[in-house]
């Protein structure tokens, strides 16, 4: 197995959390990160092991990966409750 794909997936999720993190101001990169992991989780489960369209050979797992990230950052900012 080739682990640039894995470092590029992780180092891809940790730049979406910051970026997201600067966007909204908020100073919470560890609650950004631990959503973006979360995603990319689970972008990674369901390009991997229910839709079957990657495999771990592959880099499109990665994509999908960064995009879970992406979709989780997205609710989490949207549903946040801020008082």
């Amino acid at each position: 197995m080739d682990y640039a794909d894995i470092v590029v997936a992780v180092v891809g999720v940790f730049a979406v959390a910051w970026i997201a993190d600067l966007l909204t101001g908020r100073r919470g990169l560890f609650a950004a990160s631990l959503v973006a992991a979360t995603g990319a989780a689970c972008g990674w489960f369901l390009a991997v092991r229910v839709f079957g369209v990657a495999t771990m050979d592959d880099f499109l797992w990665t994509a999908w990966a960064i995009g879970g990230s992406v979709l989780a950052l997205i609710a989490f900012y949207l549903f946040r409750n801020t008082r």
